[in-house]
């Protein structure tokens, strides 16, 4: 089974740094282990790095960064599909005591470091995407979900003023 115990201390260190927004340990993983700097990615909500995970056979890392955004099919494939140390990353991502519990009990330090970024983060993102006078554009999932229903509504109005053309 895939999860993210099988990577070194050193380079999941590497991602906390990322995640916490550091270019240099972002280019770093870039090199060494591009799979994680995608990860790192995802998690900050960039749609290309979750497309570029699937795309090279890291789509548990893409449903893993899903997980960690609370998406209830994400976390069933994590708890079916992944080792029991991603699911309770996930879940302690999502401030769930027991899983917090859990990882410190085995000492696994480094993944406590990165829940606290990605809290760090989803804290950030929560906050900025819920202040009324934002706008948001491209990339984000809610924001193209948008896009695309406007286009859709934008359709069916040409199409309806067309027939009404017709009519006359």
């Amino acid at each position: 089974m895939k999860g993210l115990e099988q990577y070194d201390v050193k380079v999941l260190l590497a991602l906390v740094k990322s995640v916490s927004g550091r270019t240099d340990f972002f280019k770093l993983l870039v090199e060494v282990r591009p799979e994680l700097a995608a990860f790192s990615n995802a998690i900050r909500g960039d749609d290309d790095a979750m497309v570029w995970l699937f795309k090279h056979d890291f789509a548990w890392l893409a449903i893993l960064s899903n997980a960690c955004d609370g998406d209830e099919r994400a976390i069933d494939w994590v708890r079916n599909g992944l080792t029991p140390v991603n699911l309770r990353f996930a879940l302690a991502c999502r401030r769930d005591e027991e899983s917090l519990r859990w990882l410190y009990q085995r000492k696994l330090g480094a993944l406590l470091l990165l829940v606290r970024e990605v809290e760090k983060f989803l804290k950030y993102q929560e906050k900025e995407y819920t202040w009324p006078y934002v706008m948001h554009f491209g990339g984000h999932y809610r924001a193209m979900k948008d896009l695309e229903e406007w286009k859709q509504q934008e359709e069916d109005h040409d199409k309806e003023r067309q027939q009404q053309e017709k009519e006359r």
